[in-house]
């Protein structure tokens, strides 16, 4: 377990003959521990459990910013960590959502993207948008538990894990799902949406036919 993690415990009654503490206190520390869940996080676990998943969250004393970050919290490898971002299309009736689930080893491909939604003029949310569209802020954007529903596409290179790792609604919170059950849980289209980066060998072989 990374250093910088919080760990979570209920607290659990003292067997006989040990050091008790009064039901107050008790009921006190139960309340503390609930309280440390923010609203936010919160949300997320809700919609996991709607759909009869629980979540393990993992908490952390600093935001993890980059995907990189994340991966190295947890440690796990980049292309584990699930970038949960918001792109609109500009249609006649105003922006359009749209939640693209990218491994954190990918970029996005607009050009692509805007095919498989076959609209025209796609771009990223600004952080306004992003934050009214789901309800939470960008760094801490889940792949589910959103204020509305958004139509949702999911890179198939995050199926090469047996985990991945997603936002849990802040930016120093966490946790760890089946990329299954994290389609299940998005409602998420499995497509390919991430930009084809060449090889060194590709590029080489690329720049000696364009000489």
């Amino acid at each position: 377990m990374p250093h910088s993690q919080r760990p979570w415990r209920s607290p659990v009654p003292c067997s006989i003959g040990s050091h008790c503490t009064s039901d107050r206190t008790l009921a006190d520390a139960r309340l503390a521990a609930v309280s440390r869940i923010s609203a936010p996080v919160q949300r997320v676990i809700d919609a996991a459990a709607r759909k009869g998943v629980q979540l393990e969250i993992r908490h952390f004393d600093q935001t993890t910013h980059t995907a990189a970050d994340a991966a190295a919290a947890v440690g796990a490898e980049v292309g584990q960590i699930v970038k949960s971002l918001v792109f609109v299309s500009e249609g006649a009736n105003g922006p359009r959502p749209c939640l693209v689930l990218a491994s954190g080893a990918n970029l996005v491909d607009i050009g692509l993207l805007a095919a498989m939604l076959t609209e025209p003029r796609v771009r990223r949310a600004t952080a306004d948008e992003a934050r009214e569209l789901t309800g939470f802020a960008i760094g801490g954007i889940p792949p589910f538990g959103h204020t509305q529903s958004l139509r949702t596409l999911m890179d198939p290179d995050l199926g090469r894990y047996e985990q991945v790792w997603a936002a849990a609604g802040t930016p120093n919170a966490v946790f760890a799902v089946a990329p299954a059950t994290l389609r299940a849980l998005s409602n998420a289209t499995v497509t390919p949406i991430a930009l084809v980066r060449q090889s060194p060998t590709e590029q080489q072989a690329a720049s000696a036919t364009s000489a």
